[in-house]
Formats: C-alpha cells, structure tokens, sequence
C-alpha cells in the first residue's frame, strides 16, 4: 500500500510541479523583459496564464503529415515525457521519502533520463520532413557531447559519498562540499541544461526560427506534451542537482522536504533566467564547451575527489 502511494504521489508532483515551474517562467520572463501579455490574463498578476495556455493548444488543430509513419508520429510525444516520470520515482525529497529506493539510484535515474532523447529522433523521422530529421539528429548529437561531462560530474558526488543511492548521497552530504564539489555541480547543472535543449543551448529548436526543429510538424496537445516534457526534465534535473550537490532535504528548521521543494525552485529560476540573459550558441560554440571546457573540468574534479578520499581514509 505504501508503494502505491508514494507512486501516486509522484505522478501528482509530475503532474503539478513541471506546471508550476512553466507558469513561473512566464512572470520571471514578463519582469525581466518587460513583457506585458503574460500580466493580464485573469487579471491579478496574470493568474490565468496557463489555463489560457492549455485551452489555445486544446483549441489548435492537430493534424499528421500524410507521408508521416502515423504510429511513430502519435507514440513520440509520450516517448520524450515518460521517462522524466520514471526518473523521478527515485529522487528521494526527504529522509526515507522517496518512491522507489534503488541502491542504483543514481545510474537508473541518468540513464532513464537518456531515454528522453528518442522520442525526439522519432518525432523528426516520423514527421516526413527533411528539416525535422535534422533537427533530430542535432538533439541527438547534443545528447552524446553532453551525457559525458555530466556522468562523470555525478560521478565525482556519488564517489564522495560512497554511494549511487541518491538518498545516501544526501546523507552523506557536508557543508563544505559546497566548495569541494562546486565545479561538478556547475558542470552537471549546465550539461542537463544542454540535454534539454534549454536556452542558451536550443540550437535544435531555436524557436524564434521559422521551424521548430524536430517538433516542426506537431500541433495541439501533442505540441504540448513536448512542451510539458521541457518542463519534467528542468524538474528532474534540479531535483538531481539539489540531492547530489546541495544536500537535498538537508536544512535548519523548516522539514526536510520543504527544503527540497526550495532548492529545486531556486534551481529553476537559474534555468528561466539564462534563457533570458543569455544569448543562442553557435553549434561549433556549443561543441566547444563541452568537450574542450566541461569534460576536463569533469575529469579533474574527479580526480580530485578521488585523491580527497584517498587522504582523508573516508
């Protein structure tokens, strides 16, 4: 019974809390640009801004290119969101509250997060269009430039742990690992960011462009579940953040899993303004700091939390 619940729960924090981050975006993006449509929907402060959201894509037409693979086209959607769910079940947001404790915590949740990437490619071979199949191939290529940098950052506080379960992870996290691991952190915060394909790293999108990568030929809800996919993965990347680098529900007077809610929606509100502050990298710029910058910063902070460990006999 309390595996049903905890799984319930989940999928209710999945449901809400992606829903959340999204309606926080539009009001950090209205104050920081100056944006006033985002303000008046509802009219306190533009309450009604996601619900206005959800009825324009429940209103739009939702067509399948005729030379599409129908079935490829229709699973996709689900294909890029399931898996952020599944990643989820086993972040722990407090002592013992988690869903599914896996000892392989860690490794489960970073490779169910790769999974994402494939309804991506499925979305831009299926839709029949040469611009969409490339910009499937360039979320998969994003995907491989940054799946190393940010196993091998997670690696460096699972190895300062001693541990791949994510709740040992947090138990074992000190204070001064602020300091210690804060290169790892920076290095996994942006490499996630990069696999989302958020701002400053949407070359595949580029939504400001006449096409939307491989999301060019959807439309409606299923537009929206791509949508609602960007916002699950900020969620479980901050959630990763905030258990590997920040001591997850760790925290003076107010309960644990209020802490975790805290740190995740400061995390997030780093997400919504670097896609305000920061301009789109060139492909060759995004190819750069991965493998010339954030690979080598990755693998000397594992060395040397590797020499840490070794000194210390922890």
């Amino acid at each position: 019974m309390r595996d049903v619940v905890a799984l319930v729960l989940v999928t209710v924090a999945f449901l809400t809390l992606p829903l959340i981050i999204g309606q926080a975006e539009h009001k950090v993006m209205a104050h920081m640009q100056g944006r006033l449509g985002p303000m008046y929907a509802g009219g306190f402060h533009g309450w009604a801004q996601l619900v206005a959201d959800g009825v324009k894509f429940a209103q739009k037409e939702d067509t399948v290119p005729a030379a599409a693979d129908r079935r490829i086209f229709l699973l996709a959607p689900g294909v890029a969101l399931v898996p952020y769910l599944v990643a989820l079940a086993v972040v722990p947001v407090g002592p013992g509250q988690v869903a599914i404790d896996l000892s392989l915590g860690l490794f489960f949740a970073l490779a169910v997060m790769g999974i994402g990437v494939i309804g991506s490619i499925m979305a831009g071979w299926a839709s029949a269009n040469k611009y969409s199949l490339l910009g499937g191939m360039r979320v998969a290529a994003q995907l491989v430039s940054y799946e190393l940098p940010m196993v091998l950052a997670a690696a460096s506080a699972a190895m300062a742990a001693g541990t791949l379960n994510l709740s040992g992870i947090a138990e074992a996290w000190e204070w001064w690992w602020l300091a210690w691991q804060a290169p790892a952190a920076v290095v996994f915060f942006l490499a996630g960011l990069a696999e989302l394909r958020r701002p400053p790293f949407d070359m595949p999108v580029a939504d400001s462009e006449i096409i939307f990568g491989p999301y060019t030929e959807y439309g409606g809800l299923r537009f929206a579940f791509f949508l609602l996919a960007e916002y699950a993965g900020i969620l479980v990347v901050c959630s990763l953040t905030t258990v590997l680098f920040l001591g997850g529900w760790q925290g003076p007077l107010l309960p644990g899993f209020l802490w975790t809610l805290i740190k995740i929606f400061l995390l997030a509100f780093v997400v919504i303004w670097f896609r305000v502050a920061y301009p789109r990298l060139r492909e060759d710029q995004l190819q750069r700091l991965a493998w010339v910058y954030l690979v080598p910063i990755a693998l000397l902070q594992l060395a040397l939390t590797g020499v840490v460990k070794v000194v210390t006999g922890a």
